[in-house]
């Protein structure tokens, strides 16, 4: 009895730590100090060092030695290796899904499908980002491959933190839920090859412009600390 409440406490712990990480309320680099998550999230600190440890090993944070943790930092190359992942996986979802998944289970994608948000509202915004997510693992689910289910969640996830980021805000909800609700369309018409083309154009169109928001943030702060050093430098 009692290793199921440990149990049931560091699954407790470990979806309330990732879900504030994911949705960056512990920012990329942060330091995080076990006794200060063991306080805040009201468990044990058992339960803490169980779902940190966890954590690590999904990337999510970094062991700091006779120290504690810090969130993994989004450099470039985990932003091209999301994407990568992301048209590895999804293209063979809606393949699978096309051949897979029954009538009915996909006109249940369509009610699905229909959902979006208001821009430079945060909080309509974290919802679509949560639906995105569920719209997608859904596909996979078509496909009846849990592991395919796996792979897919953790990689939006993954994806989803980037967005947090505001590194793929933008006002395009009324084309992004056009995109859900055609892929889906496709995925009924048993369209394979359709839905494979719809799902990668999507997935480049989308690393285009997170990889440009990027650049751009880059040569934001390049600028600032050059313009830094010619105010504040020595000489």
């Amino acid at each position: 009895m009692k290793k199921q409440k440990n149990d049931l406490l560091s699954s407790q712990a470990y979806r309330f730590i990732k879900d504030d990480i994911v949705s960056c309320s512990l920012a990329p680099g942060q330091f995080i100090a076990q006794m200060d998550l063991a306080d805040h999230y009201q468990v044990g600190l058992t339960p803490v060092r169980e779902a940190l440890r966890q954590l690590a090993q999904e990337g999510f944070v970094q062991p700091i030695p006779r120290m504690g943790y810090i969130v993994s930092t989004i450099t470039e190359r985990d932003v091209q290796e999301i994407y990568e992942m992301r048209i590895i996986l999804e293209t063979s979802s809606v393949r699978l899904a096309a051949s897979r998944g029954t009538e009915v289970e996909i006109r249940s994608l369509l009610e699905a499908a229909d959902f979006s948000y208001v821009f430079k509202e945060l909080g309509s915004y974290s919802q679509f980002l949560a639906q995105n997510k569920a719209f997608h693992e859904k596909i996979a689910m078509l496909a009846k491959n849990r592991r395919l289910v796996q792979q897919i969640s953790r990689t939006m996830d993954e994806l989803t933190r980037v967005f947090h980021l505001g590194l793929d805000i933008r006002d395009s909800a009324e084309e992004m839920r056009n995109d859900h609700l055609s892929l889906a369309q496709a995925l009924l018409a048993r369209d394979a090859n359709l839905a494979e083309r719809m799902v990668r154009s999507e997935i480049l169109l989308s690393r285009e412009r997170v990889m440009e928001a990027l650049h751009t943030l880059s040569d934001n702060r390049a600028s600032t600390e050059n313009l830094a050093d010619a105010t504040f430098g020595s000489g």
